[in-house]
């Protein structure tokens, strides 16, 4: 096993993310190296691991030494075909991938760029964390964009944060990449939950904006279009540049992130370029303020 006097943490930006080096996750990793990983992702949100050769028992290996391993959210059946690949053969694992064969998509979420979001935000128990690891990627383009969401809290003005204390918004998921979902009277056929707009996180205690411009969709209890109008100044918040760490991809890229606390999003790539990185990610908890 690794010896944690091998692991150094190199902080990526100011903002959020941080490089892990002398971690090799093909090995059994001590408790005391994933305890070190532990503090470094409470410390800093994202952390990246790179250089690794991996398969996807590894990466599950990995992965499951920070809680329950989850399973792939199941759409309706009306909205399946957004979601499902021909090479997502384990319910632990998504493939974010434009490759085709047949005519046959083998992932999900696979081409252009996507807006910021929370993995399963849309869900009562959304993701606490995600892993992806990069398999094929495309010569430029396809970047990850990351917000540290307790900055974006923090720059609320006061009279925000009374007004919006203990209130919560709908997050609904139709499975598109850059484009608000219509909103109807009738939800069934979409995934969707109510979470606070302030979540305060169980271990950090700190507090963060919970909300995202491509699931969002109405603050509960206030008129529309203030509802609206007060959206889109916490997405504009939640996407200033001074709270953002841009990841760019290299092969063999192990990129993970606490999603109580971030939000994310992809940055365009050429549609004719493969792009494959393999995703899975820890069950959570409800979202508390």
């Amino acid at each position: 096993m690794q010896d944690v006097m091998d692991i150094e943490v190199k902080p990526l930006s100011s903002n959020c993310g941080a490089e892990i080096l002398g971690v090799d996750l093909s090995k059994e990793l001590s408790k005391a190296v994933i305890d070190k990983i532990k503090q470094a992702w409470l410390d800093h949100l994202v952390i990246v691991i790179r250089d690794q050769k991996i398969d996807q028992e590894q990466q599950l290996r990995f992965a499951a030494h920070f809680g329950p391993l989850g399973e792939r959210k199941k759409a309706p059946d009306a909205l399946a075909a957004r979601t499902e690949g021909i090479y997502q053969t384990d319910k632990r694992v998504l493939l974010v991938s434009n490759i085709k064969v047949d005519g046959k998509s083998v992932g999900a979420f696979g081409d252009g760029d996507m807006w910021f979001h929370i993995d399963s935000g849309y869900a009562e128990k959304p993701y606490n964390y995600t892993f992806l690891y990069a398999v094929e990627l495309p010569k430029t383009g396809g970047n990850t964009l990351f917000s540290n969401m307790y900055n974006a809290y923090n720059a609320l003005s006061t009279e925000m944060k009374q007004k919006l204390a203990g209130k919560k918004a709908l997050h609904i998921h139709e499975y598109k990449r850059s484009e608000r979902v219509d909103l109807k009277e009738d939800l069934s056929g979409s995934p969707h939950y109510f979470h606070p707009v302030f979540a305060t996180h169980p271990q950090t205690k700190r507090k963060s904006l919970f909300v995202d411009r491509l699931m969002t969709r109405r603050i509960e209890g206030l008129p529309l279009a203030e509802s609206e109008a007060i959206l889109e100044q916490l997405y504009e918040i939640g996407e200033r540049k001074e709270f953002l760490y841009e990841h760019e991809w290299r092969l063999g890229d192990v990129v993970a992130w606490d999603n109580r606390c971030t939000i994310h999003a992809r940055t365009w790539f050429d549609p004719a370029e493969r792009r494959l990185l393999r995703r899975c990610a820890i069950d959570g908890a409800p979202i508390y303020e």
